[in-house]
């Protein structure tokens, strides 16, 4: 029963969900050019959260960047590999893919900095945007991603180069201001997604042994 209902497809809906997300970042965006201040409402911070009781962070961090660069980078992966994710799963279920994976990357975050002590800022799209580049693999697993316009990788070898920077990153890196440990929450939860909701197991399909097609 609760399996089932887990499971329960939504009806297919394509209404480029994508475009709406990349206007909404953009919006904010020239809204924190405004007006600065704003980040330190949407972006995650462990003191605000606990203390302020600012709980809609773990949603609006990722609506929040830092500066153009950050913005430029994270909506481009949402654009090029959210537009087929999204036609591909339908829109309803791109959008709770995307939000949730991103919050849930956010709230393990939240625990891992609180737990260490670090008073940081958490911002940016990048958690979700790692969740949709391992969804775009699993069900386009034989699709060539061009690195600098020029090294054609298939989109499992990309995840899996990622996913090993980021741990490299995440071990040895420091004082970089990358939320390396956010990239791989949204890897994780994008795994556990595809698993729990869709049936889906991307370590099978990365390895030839089920396809999505």
């Amino acid at each position: 029963m609760g399996n089932s209902l887990i499971r329960r497809p939504f009806t297919y809906r394509f209404y480029n969900a994508v475009i709406f997300i990349v206007g909404l970042n953009v919006l904010v965006f020239l809204l924190s050019l405004i007006a600065p201040t704003i980040n330190r409402y949407l972006a995650l911070n462990p003191v605000y959260f606990i203390k302020g009781h600012y709980y809609w962070q773990v949603v609006t961090y990722m609506f929040a960047h830092a500066n153009m660069t950050h913005i430029l980078f994270n909506m481009l992966g949402l654009f090029f590999f959210g537009m087929q994710l999204e036609r591909r799963m339908g829109s309803t279920e791109f959008i709770l893919f995307y939000l949730l994976t991103g919050m849930l990357a956010g709230v393990f975050s939240l625990i891992v900095y609180t737990a260490s002590g670090s008073n940081v800022w958490l911002l940016g799209a990048s958690g979700a945007v790692f969740a949709v580049l391992l969804g775009f693999a699993t069900y386009f697993p034989d699709a060539r991603i061009f690195i600098f316009g020029i090294f054609p990788i298939k989109a499992p070898y990309l995840v899996l180069g990622y996913t090993a920077i980021e741990l490299v990153s995440q071990l040895f890196g420091r004082g970089t201001g990358v939320a390396h440990l956010t990239h791989l929450a949204g890897f994780g939860f994008a795994l556990l997604y595809l698993i729990i909701r869709l049936n889906i197991n991307p370590i099978k399909v990365f390895l030839g042994k089920d396809r999505q097609y």
